[in-house]
């Protein structure tokens, strides 16, 4: 095993391995018992697999659990034009070299527009999809336009290595509130900060923003026929909790099944501030589901 950033502090790191599939070496980590259900977690921009870190040891008690670093973050290979079809082909190029189907795909912002995607297109056939704060309609300001904006800084090579050097000179906790509205646990903090100091990952986050369609994300939702779960935190301050009521009604319009959660006191990260709620509500969403025994 190689790490290309500090892998001694990776959350978990006995639960990982690195695979090859599509051409792309991922790291990705799998724990759970091997009979369970497959349980895909996919992160959002910026992070790994350890913003996962308190939630996929609650949920690993019901699923077999796959969390992958997306290309270009923390210990997975870059691609070139990581937009929303590529990234879905990859991942599903992962799951199909590692053998397994997944019963629920879970995705955190940009994340669950991965998953929606992959379901959209077909390239997964799974039970239940489950947003947590879910990036998945266009929205006003900088949110709509980021695209553009990280393009403008991709195309610049010194503009990764820049913007790990400015959040050096910022707290780090600040920062993270201010962008999330979250207050996080102090190791999650300290791994974004490792992470954001790191040129490779940060210019792996803009290449992503970069090549990002929110409006392909936008139309697959009429794509979606099975169940949603919709977990979005009402101090959100990175994607408008608005946003998961509108896609809740959308999904309904279009005879899919959605449920939507509005989790008070919590931001973006909302996971990583109340995973026991979480986990309670996922693995009670997947129970009435069928998914899990009741």
């Amino acid at each position: 095993m190689r790490w290309d950033i500090d892998g001694r502090h990776v959350p978990h790191r006995e639960w990982s391995r690195f695979v090859t599939a599509g051409g792309l070496k991922f790291h990705v980590q799998i724990t759970g018992p091997d009979a369970a259900p497959v349980l895909l977690l996919i992160h959002g921009t910026g992070a790994t697999t350890h913003s996962f870190a308190d939630l996929a040891p609650l949920l690993a008690q019901h699923f077999r659990v796959v969390i992958p670093d997306l290309p270009g973050h923390g210990f997975t290979a870059k691609m070139n034009a990581p937009g929303p079809d590529p990234v879905a082909k990859a991942l599903a190029a992962l799951l199909g070299e590692l053998g397994v189907q997944p019963a629920i795909v879970l995705g955190h912002s940009v994340g669950a527009a991965v998953a929606f995607v992959l379901a959209a297109r077909g390239l997964v056939q799974p039970q239940a999809i489950v947003a947590l704060g879910g990036a998945l309609l266009p929205f006003d300001g900088v949110g709509k336009a980021y695209p553009g904006i990280a393009k403008a800084l991709f195309v610049n090579p010194f503009m990764p290595a820049i913007f790990s050097f400015t959040t050096r000179l910022q707290s780090m906790p600040d920062l993270m509130a201010r962008w999330t509205g979250s207050r996080s646990s102090r190791e999650q903090i300290a791994h974004y900060e490792r992470l954001f100091r790191s040129s490779a990952h940060t210019g792996g986050a803009l290449a992503l923003m970069a090549h990002w369609d929110l409006d392909i994300i936008e139309r697959s939702i009429a794509d979606i026929k099975c169940p949603v779960l919709l977990l979005h935190g009402e101090r959100d301050k990175t994607v408008p909790p608005d946003t998961s009521r509108k896609v809740a009604q959308r999904l309904t319009g279009h005879g899919a099944s959605a449920v939507h959660h509005a989790m008070p006191g919590l931001g973006h990260l909302a996971h990583e501030e109340a995973p026991e709620r979480h986990a309670e509500l996922i693995t009670a969403f997947a129970r009435e589901l069928g998914v899990l025994p009741a």
